[in-house]
């Protein structure tokens, strides 16, 4: 509210609940005079200041939110006199006749107080049930003795104060939209808010599942909005798991809600679905909750027993995003076409878009252009998600340093062709239409360790100007059933966001001949390897695997491949080849033998190995790199690969 508005509001309130301790004030002297035998002040009626402007007081607001009857009204009244008016403990310790109990209790107020009930004195009574009263009941003394004391939460918020309760702080945060949203967006929060506008007693769950968290929030921030609720958000792990627990926070929360006029976020994404107790935790809270609560989650959760409506989040659309980059960067020159090559490659939520625009258009990079800048900043927006479930490998080779064989450098080539054009082919010339199966840039790379199907990731990385990430197989799979796909299926849909190459090394984990279906674990690892093969024809970016032993393969899963490209072991003329690319120029080197040197029968990952080992014995010794550094790195390489080796071999080497 404006400022104006604010302070006489603040002012207002004040007075008001000046004037309601004021009346109860008089109600307690009454009693008093009673009891001495004395006639009675009359109770005069104080008048209230008109708030139609600004607001009804918080008094007034705290009886309507819960229900509360005049003399509940006139308890929760008593309890705060004793926090703000020095004068209340006093007055308690006379009504009742003894000066060590200054304070409130039931049986105080059920003598001095109109209109006074007994079930205001029950847990199940509004001043219990919602904590505006705390009953601190001491050794003995039973309940309408006990001292009572006003909640701070609820003290404060007479006071015209607002704060998150205490018991909340560290579990509770508000919840952000994450910026404007895009139409698509848009008509979600609008779904979301008109399910909730129509509810007529308690609004059903609404559950919003995607890879996205923050769009997600987002959505759900904009529906509140829509309605005047703030959004609040918990995460599901912190979730009390115990059932006196879980009551307590429930009926806390509950209580904020109708305060502040909030929702409840819960976010579940960082829930185990292996997790039974926290599963239970969250189904419990959900099903415990009567006030408007936003379920939010990569999957859909099980069934509960109370309404739902289940909408699924995605990122803006293509077209949205395209849109969006091309607003941010404005009249920025020589993008020629960039915002559609960045939307065709990168999958970002709005957030990312803007800071991918603010880190490209502030940070200057020598020879590097703006639309380079950009690139470089979508990939970087993409990362996070992917960091933490593979490898990402820098590239640091180029196409000249692979030695390979004419055809199989063809068909490096054209993979590459088909990454760098798969927008030009797939949406200007409209054949993604068609539908995303078999859309995916999928290729095997098989050849024995060393022959180079890492480098040649490296390559197509470096060219294409794309994150490389390792992927190993062999961690991926598990024993569980069902866990291999939920493992596979993280890595996918954090690519998805850059378009990265991922590069699943040891295929032969998971790829080995399909089994013949004799038990249930056959028949679940078939489910993963179609699992896989089904991520990867959908894939919007190239998804490589690399085996050693192509022949265990399946025909039936080589024929879902788009490319397969052999890498054979280094004939003599390509080790030699390799020799000679292994060293960097920098690197001292004196007298070295490439024909003698091609003559060992290694593939090129050992050559490397055995060069670098040499280049650290030259520098041990202060020398260059001989062919004497050579040697004794290839006896130590050989002995290592358990492969025999004449000394022979090596004589003359100096």
């Amino acid at each position: 509210m404006p400022q104006s508005n604010a302070t006489t509001w603040t002012d207002s309130n004040q007075q008001h609940l000046v004037a309601a301790l004021a009346e109860v004030r008089a109600h307690l002297e009454q009693h008093i005079a009673r009891q001495e035998g004395k006639s009675p002040p009359v109770v005069e009626p104080q008048s209230h200041p008109s708030l139609a402007e600004s607001g009804p007081p918080a008094l007034d607001v705290l009886c309507r939110l819960f229900g509360l009857s005049p003399f509940e009204r006139a308890l929760v009244v008593l309890c705060a006199g004793v926090e703000l008016d020095a004068s209340f403990a006093g007055l308690c310790g006379a009504a009742q006749r003894d000066s060590a109990r200054p304070y409130p209790t039931f049986s105080l107020a059920l003598a001095a107080l109109p209109d006074p009930h007994w079930s205001a004195v029950t847990p199940a009574g509004a001043l219990r049930r919602w904590r505006l009263i705390e009953l601190l009941q001491q050794g003995t003394l039973p309940v309408t003795a006990s001292p009572l004391r006003i909640d701070e939460r609820i003290l404060h918020f007479l006071t015209g104060v607002q704060h998150l309760d205490d018991r909340l702080a560290g579990l509770i945060a508000s919840a952000q939209a994450s910026g404007d949203l895009v139409p698509s967006h848009q008509i979600l929060a609008q779904q979301l808010a008109d399910v909730w506008r129509q509810a007529q007693d308690r609004p059903p769950l609404i559950e919003l599942c995607g890879a996205d968290e923050p769009t997600r929030r987002s959505v759900a921030a904009a529906g509140c909005a829509l309605l005047n609720l703030h959004l609040s958000a918990l995460s599901a792990e912190q979730i009390p798991g115990s059932a006196v627990e879980l009551e307590a926070f429930v009926r806390l929360w509950e209580r904020e809600a109708a305060l502040t006029s909030s929702a409840l976020y819960v976010d579940s994404e960082t829930i185990d679905a292996s997790d039974g107790r926290a599963l239970a935790a969250v189904s419990r809270l959900l099903e415990r909750t009567n006030g408007a609560v936003v379920l939010s989650g990569r999957d859909r959760w099980r069934a509960l027993r109370r309404p739902a409506l289940t909408f699924d989040i995605h990122k803006p659309t293509r077209a949205e995003q395209q849109t969006l980059w091309q607003g941010l960067l404005g009249d920025t020159a020589n993008l020629n076409g960039q915002a559609h090559r960045l939307a065709s490659q990168f999958n970002l939520h709005v957030p990312a878009i803007r800071a991918s625009v603010r880190d490209a258009l502030t940070d200057s990079v020598n020879g590097t252009t703006i639309g380079q800048r950009l690139w470089d900043a979508g990939r970087a927006q993409a990362r996070p998600r992917l960091e933490s479930l593979a490898q990402r490998i820098e590239p640091s080779a180029a196409w000249d340093d692979l030695v390979l064989p004419d055809a199989e450098k063809r068909a490096l080539h054209a993979i590459a062709d088909q990454v760098a054009h798969r927008a030009t082919v797939y949406d200007a010339w409209g054949f993604g239409k068609l539908g995303a199966r078999g859309l995916g840039i999928s290729a095997l790379f098989c050849g024995s360790s060393g022959t180079g199907k890492t480098m040649a990731a490296e390559v197509m990385a470096g060219a294409l100007r794309l994150d490389l990430y390792r992927i190993d197989l062999a961690g991926v799979v598990s024993k569980y059933i069902g866990e291999t796909e939920k493992n596979l299926r993280r890595v996918f849909e954090a690519a998805e966001d850059g378009g990265a190459i991922l590069f699943f090394d040891e295929a032969d984990a998971l790829f080995g001949k399909r089994t013949e279906v004799k038990d249930s674990h056959d028949r679940y690892a078939n489910i993963e390897i179609n699992y896989l093969l089904q991520r990867m024809e959908t894939y919007r970016g190239l998804a490589i695997l690399a085996t050693n032993r192509k022949g265990d393969l399946d025909s039936a899963f080589l024929r879902r491949i788009r490319f397969v490209v052999n890498f054979p072991f280094p004939d003599a003329a390509q080790r030699a080849e390799i020799w000679r690319r292994v060293f960097p120029a920098s690197a001292p080197t004196e007298g070295l033998d490439w024909e003698k040197l091609s003559s060992l029968n290694l593939a090129g990952g050992n050559i490397r190995n055995i060069a670098v080992q040499a280049a650290f014995l030259a520098a041990a010794a202060g020398d260059t790199v001989h062919m004497r550094h050579l040697a004794q790195a290839a006896s130590t390489e050989f002995a290592k690969l358990e492969k025999p080796l004449a000394n022979a071999a090596l004589g003359g080497w100096k």
